[in-house]
């Protein structure tokens, strides 16, 4: 790393006097963001197998219209264009891809990724000027701050999500009456359980490491001191945010995991293991 922040900037893109292989973190994001995006495109427009008793993938939660029993106003309405594919993710997932897209480690990861803007460091770059996100289109990445209140309505959907998890449907007995007065469902904790809980986890470690919210809370203040709920957070906060790219990486594969899990279990290629 001293070596690559040594070495001279060559001109031409491309063009550099680092010896390492300095390609290899951009390719391997490439691929990896660009692998999470074609999968959660393809899984967002499916508009099926994406629940499975009490599980609900999370590309599709808060389901506001769906033909699920978590969907909030019930099925597809009578008011949605018919030319446009309908799909309960359609209506939500706008608001965490719009918080992951604006990140502000996530910038620096696609900016040099997709766009060389510069490929890495001390490695020339395809342009010769440098605007900056002062002006159109990049400036719209600005309203992070606002995404991240988004976000964390949808983190706790998320949670209650994990929450609904823990209920499973009672088989049918029989009762003597005709009328049985147990409840529909049973406490128990199945495989899906954990695979929601861990996501939402990671989700919640990513999301309160997040930098706007760093600032929202000690920003503004010049001093801590005196002031220990605050600094209580603000301390919370930046411990997350030390660790923010792992969070970033981990939550991407877990929300990917969490639908993967409940589509196979809705396509009945695999079962869900029951651990209580």
């Amino acid at each position: 790393m001293a070596r690559a922040a040594r070495a001279a900037r060559a001109p031409g893109f491309g063009k550099t006097s680092r010896r390492d292989a300095w390609w290899l973190q951009p390719l391997a994001v490439f691929l990896v963001l660009g692998g999470f995006i074609v999968y959660a495109t393809w899984a967002a427009f499916q508009n099926a197998h994406y629940f499975s008793g009490p599980y609900l993938s999370p590309f599709y939660s808060p389901e506001i219209f769906g033909a699920s029993s978590h969907a909030w106003f019930g099925p597809k309405p009578d008011w949605f264009p018919a030319w446009l594919p309908f799909s309960p993710a359609l209506f939500i997932l706008w608001a965490p891809a719009g918080f992951r897209l604006t990140c502000y480690y996530y910038r620096g990861a696609y900016y040099k990724a997709f766009w060389a803007d510069p490929p890495s460091c001390a490695v020339g770059e395809p342009r010769k000027g440098y605007t900056g996100e002062h002006g159109p289109p990049l400036i719209l990445q600005n309203v992070h701050r606002y995404f991240l209140y988004l976000a964390i309505f949808v983190l706790a959907v998320l949670w209650y999500d994990v929450w609904k998890a823990l209920w499973f449907e009672r088989a049918p007995t029989p009762w003597r009456g005709g009328v049985n007065p147990l409840p529909d469902t049973e406490f128990g904790i199945g495989l899906g359980t954990l695979v929601l809980a861990l996501n939402a986890a990671l989700l919640t470690g990513y999301t309160f490491g997040c930098h706007s919210l760093r600032h929202l809370i000690g920003g503004r203040v010049d001093c801590l001191a005196g002031k220990p709920v605050k600094s209580a957070c603000y301390g919370c906060v930046s411990k997350l945010n030390s660790k923010h790219m792992l969070w970033a990486w981990l939550s991407l594969f877990s929300v990917a995991l969490a639908d993967l899990y409940v589509r196979l279990m809705s396509l009945g290629a695999i079962a869900d293991v029951r651990l209580l």
